[in-house]
C-alpha cells in the first residue's frame, strides 16, 4: 500500500506546539522516530504512523486532556505553509477551500478534506477524515487538526467564526471545558465524521489579503510541489476521490471523473497509460481503509 506522509511543515508545527505546552518536543520526537533536525528541510516527509505515535507520547507525558486544544497555539502552531498562502490571497473561503479539496496532500496525503453543501440550505459542511495508518489514529491528532481548520478559517478572515454545529468521531471526554473554549461550542461526540458547518454568509464574505495576482502565482507553486509529490497522476487522483466517496457507497468510476472533469473513456485511458486499472485503484482504498478502521 502506498506510504502516507505529511509535510515537514506540519510535524515541525505540531512540534512546537508541544513545546509550547512545555513538554520536551526533542525527546518526544526522538522517541516516535522523527528526525526533528530534518524537519528544517521543506522536501521531508513524515510517515504519518510516526506522527500517531508522537501525539501517543505526548499525550502519555502531559498527562492531561485535551492536549492540542487550545485555540491560541492551533492558531500559531498549525502550520500549512505554502498552501496557507495560497488561502491567503483568494478572493473567499469558498473559493479558497474549494481548491483546498485537491491542495490537502501537500499538508499530509493521509488527510481528506471535503466541502458540502448542508442539505438545509445553512451553509457548507467542512470535513477532515484520515487515511492510510496502520496504527490508531489518537484524538488529539484528530481534534488538533479540526480545530487548526477552524482557526485557519477565522485568520483569513480576520473574524471569530463559530460553528453552527460540529461533530467529532471521538468519544464523549471526561471534561468538555477545553472544547467548549476551543471550539466555541460543544461538539458531539462519537460521529460518522470529524466536521463542522460554517454559514454560507461567512463563506462568501471577502478574505481582506487577496491579490489576484498573488493567488495565481501560489496556486502555481501548490501545483508544482504537488507535481513532485506524485499527486498529478491520475491514479492518485482517483484514489483521493475513491477515498472522499467510499463512506457513501461504492463509487462508479463515470462518478469520479466527473468529479475530475474528465469523460470516462478519458480517465480509463491515462489509467491504462500509468499502468493500473480503477478496480485496483478502488480494492486498494478499501483495503488501506480497512486496515486503518481495524487498527481503530
Amino acid at each position: 500500500m502506498t506510504q502516507r506522509t505529511s509535510s515537514a511543515a506540519w510535524v515541525r508545527g505540531i512540534a512546537d506546539m508541544l513545546a509550547a505546552e512545555g513538554l520536551p518536543a526533542a525527546d518526544l520526537c526522538a522517541e516516535a522516530g522523527i528526525d526533528l533536525a530534518a524537519l528544517q528541510q521543506p522536501q521531508t516527509r513524515v510517515d504519518v504512523d510516526r506522527v500517531s505515535r508522537l501525539w501517543e507520547i505526548a499525550a502519555a507525558r502531559h498527562g492531561q486532556p485535551g492536549l492540542g486544544l487550545d485555540r491560541d497555539l492551533a492558531a500559531r502552531y498549525g502550520n500549512v505553509d505554502l498552501v496557507g498562502y495560497a488561502l491567503a490571497s483568494s478572493p473567499n473561503l469558498l473559493t479558497g477551500l474549494g481548491h483546498l479539496q485537491r491542495q490537502m496532500a501537500l499538508i499530509s496525503d493521509a488527510t481528506t478534506f471535503v466541502m458540502e453543501r448542508d442539505p438545509q440550505g445553512r451553509g457548507y459542511w467542512l470535513q477532515l477524515s484520515h487515511i492510510g495508518a496502520t496504527r490508531p489514529i489518537p484524538r488529539q491528532r484528530v481534534e488538533f487538526a479540526v480545530l487548526t481548520l477552524l482557526t485557519l478559517c477565522c485568520w483569513l478572515t480576520r473574524r471569530e467564526l463559530v460553528p453552527l454545529s460540529m461533530g467529532l468521531i471521538t468519544p464523549p471526554p471526561a471534561d468538555e471545558t477545553r472544547y467548549r473554549a476551543a471550539f466555541g461550542l460543544l461538539p458531539r461526540f462519537g460521529q460518522p465524521d470529524n466536521r463542522f458547518l460554517l454559514a454560507e454568509a461567512d463563506l462568501l464574505d471577502p478574505i481582506p489579503t487577496h491579490t489576484p495576482s498573488l493567488w495565481a502565482l501560489h496556486e502555481r507553486l501548490v501545483e508544482a510541489e504537488l507535481g513532485q509529490l506524485g499527486q498529478s497522476l491520475a491514479s492518485t487522483k482517483v484514489r483521493t476521490e475513491i477515498a472522499r466517496l467510499l463512506h457513501l457507497g461504492e463509487p462508479r468510476r463515470e462518478d469520479v471523473a466527473a468529479r475530475l472533469h474528465l469523460t470516462d473513456r478519458t480517465l480509463q485511458r491515462r489509467l491504462q497509460a500509468e499502468s493500473v486499472s480503477y478496480q485496483q485503484l478502488l480494492d486498494d482504498t478499501r483495503r488501506e481503509l480497512a486496515c486503518q478502521y481495524l487498527s481503530d
